[in-house]
Formats: C-alpha cells, sequence, structure tokens
C-alpha cells in the first residue's frame, strides 16, 4: 500500500485542509503483507472521522491499511473538524466540500472510479452521521453506506443531550427536524423517490451512549425497503470496538470483481 497525507487548498472552505490516502499497490516481496492492486482507477472508500479526531485518526488507532491491503481499494480519510458535515451556520461550508469538492479533488490527484458501483463510505460517530448522509443525499454516487456508533437520531440528540455539542455553531437556532440534516426524514424521504437505494449497515455497541439513538434509526431503516444490515454486541463508544467493526464492515461492502 501507498500511504500519503495530502495538503491541498480548498475553494469551498476558503483555506488549506488536508486528506490522509491510502492506495492499493501490487507487491511480492513484501514481508508480513500480501497488497494486491488492480489495473485501472480504484474502488474507494470515504472513511469519515469523529468529533474530537481528524483524518488521520483512523490510521492511528486501527489497522486499516493493513485491513485493506489485500482488497485492492483505496481509502480517502478527508479532515472536516466538529463540523457534522455540514454547511455550518458559523463556520465553513463543509457539506458541499464533503460531497462536491472533495471527491473531484481527490480524483484529480490520484486514480479514483467514478463509477457508483466503486464508491463507499463509512465512518464512526459523527462520521457515522455524514456517512450516512451522504449516501441518503448523494443515493446517485455511493453504492453503500457503513456507521460505526453513529449519531444518527440528531433532532433528537439536540432535544435531550444540548450540551454533547455546540450544535447552535452547525446547525443554528432552528430545529432541524424535517430538513436535509435530519437522517429519519432523508430516509423517509429517499424510500418515497425513484432514486438509486444504497446499501446500509449499522452496528452499535450495547454500552454505547449512542445505544437509544441507533435505535431509532435502525426502527425507521426497517421500516423501509432498503437493503439493511444491523449489528450490535457488547461495546463502548470506543476504538477497540471500531477498530474489530470496521473489519466487519470491510467484509460487508459489495465488491465487484
Amino acid at each position: 500500500m501507498a500511504l500519503m497525507q495530502c495538503h491541498f487548498y480548498s475553494e469551498v472552505l476558503g483555506l488549506s485542509t488536508t486528506m490522509t490516502v491510502i492506495l492499493p499497490q501490487q507487491t511480492s516481496t513484501q514481508l508480513g503483507m500480501t497488497n494486491h492492486a488492480e489495473g485501472g482507477l480504484h474502488k474507494t472508500l470515504y472513511l469519515l472521522h469523529g468529533l474530537s479526531d481528524d483524518d488521520s485518526i483512523w490510521l492511528r488507532r486501527t489497522s486499516i491499511e493493513r485491513y485493506v491491503a489485500e482488497m485492492g481499494i483505496a481509502v480517502v480519510m478527508p479532515q472536516v473538524h466538529r463540523s457534522f458535515y455540514t454547511d455550518m451556520e458559523y463556520g465553513g461550508k463543509y457539506w458541499t466540500f464533503i460531497s462536491k469538492e472533495l471527491p473531484a479533488i481527490a480524483r484529480s490527484f490520484f486514480p479514483l472510479s467514478h463509477a457508483r458501483e466503486d464508491n463507499f463510505v463509512a465512518g464512526l460517530s459523527m462520521g457515522g452521521y455524514g456517512a450516512f448522509k451522504l449516501a441518503l443525499r448523494c443515493p446517485e454516487t455511493f453504492a453503500a453506506a457503513a456507521s460505526l456508533s453513529g449519531a444518527l437520531d440528531i433532532a433528537g440528540l439536540i432535544r435531550t443531550n444540548t450540551d454533547l455539542f455546540n450544535h447552535q455553531i452547525v446547525f443554528g437556532e432552528q430545529d432541524i427536524a424535517g430538513t436535509d440534516n435530519d437522517l429519519i426524514w432523508l430516509l423517509q424521504q429517499l424510500e418515497r423517490s425513484e432514486a438509486p437505494k444504497p446499501m446500509l449497515y449499522q452496528c452499535c455497541g450495547t454500552e454505547d451512549f449512542l445505544y437509544e439513538d441507533n435505535q431509532v434509526f435502525r426502527k425507521a431503516c426497517e421500516a423501509t425497503s432498503l437493503d439493511f444490515t444491523y449489528q450490535e454486541g457488547p461495546g463502548g463508544h470506543d476504538w477497540g470496538y471500531w477498530d474489530a467493526r470496521i473489519q466487519d464492515v470491510l467484509k460487508w461492502l459489495p465488491l465487484k470483481a
């Protein structure tokens, strides 16, 4: 595998930012690793960080580079600070950045596929929210999305956990229920539409403080016709749980030969 930390300028954000990228590399003599790479443009997993993290965190806290080595897929890990992958009320336009500018820039730098069937997104906590938001609002772009311990019922979290994060900076004073920032509403809109339906994978530890939040989304998703996989088991909001579950996500991805 090839590992790069890419520093680049974002026109949307009006500032320099970073993304960490893993690219497939075919090798035959590397000790302790089997690396695979296909010719042409690479299938891509956009892997999103949580509220207190940055674009380096998946690489530092898990063995993601080793896990994808034999799969021949690229992994793009962007930096979005505490934005909730949203065009912030008082801050940067991180939804526009993550949904439009970042994929275009990444594909201009690296040999990444544009095809829907080759593009996937996953994330933990805030990144789980971002992953499902991307899949539900851009179903023509992503074939599959996974949330690990995601903050999936943001409207409910704001009502009951006002100290969890400074939501006014991100969302302003509006009630986000029934808006493009509400995953439950987006789920219902996608179900009624003629747009392609992404596969969804959701997991959460039973000791996680977001467990009940995840049950709200789970029930809403099970009421739709989407291809939906749910997994739960012992675990908290921690890297031991996420390191194990990202391996399950990678096995679940619909990678076509």
